[in-house]
């Protein structure tokens, strides 16, 4: 039996729809931009959509180390995410593993790669995000909401911490 390995054009234009890519400029050194990502004291202050509260139950400081995130809705919904640096280039790359999980940390949802990109541009931080690729458009863009609304509370916490 023979397979194919190539992609269709309509195969890419389906797939590109489950790709999220967010891009933001934020007025804080790039250095510091990476802590906020990388630092769990720093994390947890925006980590999740607003309104949320969120703890860090296991942090991740080098390729191959495993996180876990627990975060609290405003609504009193718990949720749970984890997964494992894959490359941690400071202060120019981050590209972990994502997934949503229950309390015993059983993955609910299929596993994305988030891939995150600090670059200097005159003193500010150009942080471009890519996570791919999701089970669903409707997922994907789930997950927009979410990370502009936790990339607004980044930017309030770096604005306090500058």
């Amino acid at each position: 039996m023979e397979t194919s390995s190539h992609t269709t054009a309509g195969d890419a234009a389906e797939t590109s729809d489950r790709v999220l890519i967010i891009e933001r400029i934020f007025d804080a050194p790039r250095e510091l931009v990476f802590k906020a990502w990388t630092d769990p004291e720093r994390q947890v202050q925006w980590l999740g959509p607003q309104g949320f509260t969120g703890k860090i139950l296991k942090a991740a400081q080098k390729p191959g180390d495993p996180y876990r995130y627990y975060m609290r809705d405003p609504q009193g919904g718990d949720h749970w995410q984890q997964g494992v640096i894959q490359e941690m280039v400071a202060p120019a790359l981050l590209k972990f593993t994502y997934e949503w999980a229950n309390e015993r940390g059983e993955a609910t949802r299929p596993q994305t790669v988030v891939t995150v990109t600090f670059e200097d541009v005159g003193g500010k931080t150009r942080l471009t995000l890519r996570q791919e690729v999701f089970e669903s458009v409707t997922a994907c863009e789930d997950h927009r909401g979410g990370w502009n609304s936790s990339l607004d509370r980044m930017a309030d916490h770096l604005e306090s911490a500058r």
